[in-house]
């Protein structure tokens, strides 16, 4: 088994198909197939064999698909890292993962400095170095045979997104990675006519497993662009014909405020929505506008993406779905109980799609199965029907006065306010509760946060111990590059400021 075998067996049966729209280029799947078997040829031709570690470090592009692709032909482990991370937050990462090669731009070769002598490094792929990706595709041969490897072999390293403390590398097997993008395009029921828009970073497990594999899967057109930009996610749906569009629930917030959002997005059959759970006010209003659902998928970079879906058939507002092909889910208790129905507890997880583990890790690996059940660190419960529910973040849970508070509940609560754009509710250290309940706001434009008037309104539909002793408005929230609120931040600007 290779992943990279889903592109090859593509380009076979539609190699006059358009697989890359990018700007106004349009690749086939034919030049696709043989781009990434030229870039395979050349890295062989370099040392590089089953097992090698080559990293990619470069905003989403065409050249970013075929490197990806040549090096799992290759039979080598891709390592796909954040273009926008700091030298020290990169240089830690580069450390760990000990690449023999590297794909980047220009812009950041001077990060990679430090490294450059290493005994691991090779060389690095960029405009200006010896061996650029245009060098490399000019001497590779197009016919190169992809090197077959076993399905519990790694094919891909990709890194936490580093929500709640440094990232760690999860190695994902073929079959992890294969086991994903079918259970995507079946679920989605994707075909060779959708036309799939990608603006979310390549390195995240979303955009590489979920939208990326799943189009190249099934045929389609995947729409690349380099990041999130509002006019050319408004092209891509109006002139380029963009059929499925993934999102991130900031975004979707945005695009409601469009006039004419209805006819801007007659092309588009299917949304999705990743990152952060979608508060339930958003998914009413958007299906109000465009007649569409907001479809939610509930994964993380451990699962190789899908581990729950809401479906077309009988989607459930609230809920991120029930299992796809393979994948069980249960609810267990602290001490690893199974739980019933309808019973808040860890979501956990087994399937053929979950991680060999974490890279060099062996014992943060271990404490994340309970045998070959991996605990999520997510909060859930499962109803009756096997719907699931995410109550929260495990490591979000807050304990006020020697009571539970999940700040789920009361952002979705905050959401249904016609001033709030977006939200977030934190615990901060306090002598006397333990931990005080506040809540962050960003208001939408030309509103503001009248904290008393939100407190009143809290105060109706939540216990008194649940509501935020203090409402701080914010310009904007700190986030990942894939648009997740990162708590930790705003906990350590709120502490800094000395925010009550």
């Amino acid at each position: 088994m290779n992943i990279a075998d889903i592109l090859t067996k593509t380009a076979r049966f539609f190699p006059n198909a358009v697989a890359v729209a990018e700007g106004e280029r349009n690749i086939t799947y034919k030049q696709f197939d043989e781009e990434s078997s030229r870039i395979a040829s050349s890295l062989t031709q370099a040392g590089i064999g089953p097992g090698d570690h080559v990293a990619l470090c470069a905003p989403n592009s065409y050249a970013w698909l075929v490197f990806y692709f040549g090096v799992i032909k290759a039979g080598a482990v891709a390592v796909t890292v954040a273009s926008l991370l700091k030298k020290q937050e990169l240089q830690a990462i580069i450390a760990d993962c000990q690449p023999e090669i590297i794909f980047t731009w220009d812009g950041k070769l001077q990060e990679f400095e430090g490294i450059r002598n290493t005994d691991y490094l090779k060389f690095i792929v960029s405009e200006s170095e010896e061996n650029t990706f245009e060098s490399l595709l000019a001497k590779g041969n197009p016919n190169f045979k992809t090197i077959d490897r076993d399905r519990k072999d790694t094919a891909a390293v990709l890194y936490t997104g580093g929500t709640t403390g440094r990232s760690k590398g999860v190695l994902l097997s073929h079959e992890n990675l294969q086991t994903s993008v079918h259970n995507v395009a079946f679920n989605e029921r994707s075909v060779s006519s959708d036309r799939s828009l990608c603006f979310l970073p390549l390195n995240h497990v979303f955009a590489q497993v979920h939208i990326m594999g799943s189009t190249v899967y099934s045929g389609g057109t995947l729409i690349i662009q380099p990041a999130f930009d509002m006019e050319k996610l408004l092209y891509a749906v109006q002139r380029q014909g963009a059929t499925k569009v993934y999102s991130v629930p900031t975004v979707y917030i945005r695009l409601l405020a469009l006039n004419d959002l209805e006819q801007r997005f007659a092309s588009v059959r299917y949304c999705m929505s990743a990152a952060a759970t979608m508060a339930a006010e958003v998914v009413k209003a958007w299906k109000s506008r465009t007649g569409l659902d907001i479809h939610e998928a509930y994964g993380m970079t451990e699962s190789a993406a899908m581990v729950t879906f809401n479906h077309y058939y009988r989607h459930v507002v609230g809920s991120v779905g029930t299992p796809p092909n393979l994948v069980e889910v249960q609810i267990r208790d602290t001490d690893g109980n199974i739980l019933p129905s309808g019973k808040e507890g860890e979501i956990c997880i087994c399937g053929p799609n979950m991680m060999k583990g974490y890279l060099g890790k062996p014992e943060e690996t271990a404490e994340s199965f309970w045998g070959s059940w991996f605990r999520s660190g997510d909060i859930g419960l499962l109803d009756d029907e096997g719907y699931l529910y995410i109550v929260d973040r495990l490591k979000d849970l807050i304990i006020t006065g020697g009571e539970n508070v999940y700040p789920r509940e009361i952002e979705e609560l905050l959401y249904a306010r016609g001033e709030v754009q977006e939200c977030a509710v934190v615990g901060l250290s306090d002598k006397e509760y333990e931990e005080r309940v506040v809540a962050v706001i960003v208001p939408k434009e030309n509103r503001h946060v009248d904290p008393q008037a939100i407190k009143a309104f809290l105060k109706e539909q939540l216990a008194p111990y649940k509501v935020p002793k203090a409402y701080i408005e914010l310009k904007e929230m700190p986030k990942t590059n894939t648009g997740k609120i990162l708590k930790r931040d705003i906990k350590k600007l709120l502490s800094e400021t000395g925010s009550k």
